[in-house]
């Protein structure tokens, strides 16, 4: 036990030097470059202002709001059938699910985390959750990547639904992650009557509990959403200014050496290297660069597909900022991003290939393009289409969890006779 204990100390030492070394080393690379960082700051403030603050502020306080007015309470006790057998995971579940689905990174850590705080999961729960929603949104990777970083509308289909299939595929592997962690609950005391009935009764427990009034409600919602923002906003510029400090100083030399090690390995052109290690630190350079690698079409897309599914330590920084302060440990996700990463590869080279024929049935018209960002047609039209994909996929689901529940009801009646 003494052994123990102080290995610990000494891990919390290193961790702790560690810490303190990187941060002095860029702080005087800071200084060393001025005009890069200054530079690399600007363009990741760009990118918060210009993309991802009217891209998720909206939906940051619509979900505030349903989770005040209890709508979100409805969905999980509705969803609970399909979500608890198949993710182990509780029913509101399903609407960080649908959320990050529709409206991509890092909408899943917000929800995840709110429910966590507002011990709507435990902790354990909470890991697996955020293991398997956090996904990219369709408009990115039908626009941005198959039309704007590709040029090939049809690749959207193919890339989508290997990420999406991945990312359900890592929640069916993680819900055996920390089941000694469960608390189980006796079959006495599990709910029991009408599906419906207790829905809408979980619907009015969680507003009487709230309490707020419509404009308290609206005002602390807005107030939440915006430093969740602003801390975002915060990390991008962080990350960006990193991601250019250490290019400059050449530490991505030796990244870009081990990943072509490792391409060659797996069959795969060592082109794609510098491509793995700006994916690496931030989705959309990585992206950009695996697209404009000489290499084979099916190998750019498949690390793409990596890539997407990884998010980049960039998301991984925004994720941690907003699930630090509920308890989520960030372990479970990073091995959960690595996971959805290899799998996401080895989709999309089995649906380019031997599947090729599926994906056309999953095809979708893009009718966003880079060209029309930053004007208000463009983000009423991705309000508009994002809004409809979030109402559609709690739809699925809701119906699958439905189906389940009349199904195994039937199934419970046929044995009793």
């Amino acid at each position: 036990m003494k052994i123990w204990g102080r290995g610990k100390r000494y891990r919390s030492r290193l961790l702790t030097y560690c810490m303190a070394l990187g941060t002095v080393f860029i702080t005087v690379a800071m200084v060393q470059y001025p005009k890069e960082a200054f530079d690399s700051a600007i363009m990741g403030l760009n990118l918060w202002w210009n993309v991802v603050f009217p891209a998720l502020l909206p939906f940051f306080i619509l979900s505030e709001i349903l989770m005040g007015i209890g709508v979100v309470h409805f969905i999980g006790v509705l969803l609970e059938p399909l979500m608890r057998p198949v993710f182990n995971v509780p029913g509101v579940g399903a609407f960080a699910l649908s959320m990050g689905l529709a409206s991509g990174y890092p909408m899943d850590a917000v929800i995840t985390s709110k429910f966590r705080k507002n011990q709507m999961c435990s902790a354990v729960e909470a890991e697996r959750l955020l293991s398997f929603t956090n996904t990219a949104d369709p408009l990115f990777m039908f626009g941005a990547v198959a039309v704007g970083m590709f040029g090939m509308p049809e690749l959207g289909a193919t890339i989508a639904l290997a990420h999406y299939l991945s990312s359900f595929l890592v929640g069916v592997v993680f819900r055996f992650h920390g089941r000694h962690r469960d608390i189980r609950t006796p079959d006495s005391v599990r709910p029991k009557g009408n599906i419906l009935v207790r829905a809408f009764r979980a619907l009015y427990n969680a507003r009487q509990e709230d309490q707020r009034s419509l404009g308290q409600l609206l005002g602390d919602s807005v107030k939440a959403s915006m430093n969740t923002i602003l801390l975002i906003g915060g990390f991008i510029i962080m990350f960006s200014v990193f991601i250019r400090i250490i290019s400059v100083v050449g530490l991505t030399t030796w990244l870009t050496e081990t990943f072509s090690w490792f391409l060659g390995i797996i069959g795969f052109s060592n082109t794609l290297a510098p491509a793995l290690v700006s994916g690496l630190l931030e989705i959309d350079i990585g992206a950009m660069a695996a697209s404009q690698a000489a290499a084979p079409l099916a190998e750019k897309v498949a690390i793409t597909s990596a890539i997407i599914a990884w998010s980049g330590l960039s998301v991984h920084g925004q994720v941690a900022s907003i699930v630090i302060e509920s308890g989520i440990r960030m372990g479970p996700y990073m091995a959960g991003r690595l996971l959805h990463a290899i799998l996401a590869a080895a989709l999309t080279l089995f649906l380019l290939g031997p599947a090729q024929e599926i994906t056309l049935l999953f095809s979708l018209p893009v009718t966003l393009t880079p060209g029309s960002v930053n004007t208000w047609a463009f983000w009423l039209t991705r309000l508009e289409q994002v809004s409809y994909q979030i109402v559609l996929f709690t739809a699925i689901l809701v119906a699958l969890s439905l189906a389940l529940h009349l199904l195994r009801g039937l199934r419970l009646m046929l044995k009793n006779r």
